[in-house]
């Protein structure tokens, strides 16, 4: 009898204690991924079919509604009444183009009697008050078109910002606090509007600001996930096929 070699596979306990976990995660982490990229672009169409769609008439859809269900953000809408330039909410935190600036919210009273909130656009720092853009107070009965809007913080719960009703500074619409803020008396509630890109005079507010096209990097994060499984698997089986003595008959 002669002594010989041969390779089997031979899981040990503690790697394979850190191993299956590790691998578990990563393979769910990319599934998650996945499914992620799928919700994007389902997100992007729906927004790019919406906006894009040919306006119609708020009044007609929402009739008589004070709320308007969130499923109907980024409907293209039209509106025809007036604005109550004196209510103004500034909302913070925004930049054009690498300048500084905030977003102008402005009630909007309805021909019904209602009121919707209007997100007009983007105005430099230095254009915030309204005193320096006369020109972009509107008088009268007014028809704009624009998209359908839910309110809230779109970021990360944990690094969400308090708003300031008593400096009129807000970093989220938050439709019931500015309706106490501005003492609407009859609110739509639930979505707001953010005009489209129709020029205002001087300029300023500059709509058209809503974000239709939407980063979808998920691929990359799938790939990366999926290949940490496969990597870790082959590194898994390498290690444990190993070589083993066998005896082997002398003829």
């Amino acid at each position: 009898m002669t002594k010989g070699t041969t390779r089997r596979f031979q899981p040990t306990f503690w790697p394979t204690v850190f191993s299956i976990p590790v691998f578990l995660v990563a393979l769910g982490l990319g599934t998650w991924q996945l499914q992620r990229m799928e919700w994007k672009k389902e997100q992007i169409a729906l927004r790019q079919e919406r906006s894009g769609a040919e306006a119609v008439s708020f009044d007609e859809l929402y009739a008589g509604n004070s709320g308007v269900p969130a499923e109907e953000e980024f409907r293209h809408v039209w509106i025809e009444g007036e604005f109550l330039h004196d209510e103004e909410l500034i909302l913070g935190a925004r930049s054009l183009d690498r300048r500084l600036g905030v977003q102008i919210v402005t009630p909007f009273a309805l021909r019904d009697g209602r009121e919707i909130l209007v997100n007009r656009g983007f105005a430099p720092s230095e254009l915030k008050e309204s005193a320096a853009r006369p020109e972009g107070q509107v008088k009268g009965t007014v028809r704009i078109e624009g998209l359908l809007r839910v309110p809230g913080w779109k970021g990360y719960e944990m690094v969400k910002p308090a708003n300031d009703p008593i400096k009129n500074f807000w970093f989220y619409v938050d439709i019931p606090e500015m309706a106490r803020h501005t003492g609407l008396s009859n609110p739509v509630q639930d979505i707001y509007l953010d005009a489209g890109p129709a020029a205002n005079p001087g300029g300023y507010p500059l709509g058209g600001q809503t974000r239709i096209e939407l980063v979808n990097n998920h691929l990359e994060y799938v790939i990366t996930w999926y290949a940490m499984a496969l990597i870790l698997a082959v590194i898994y089986f390498v290690f444990h096929y190993r070589p083993v003595e066998k005896l082997e008959d002398e003829t």
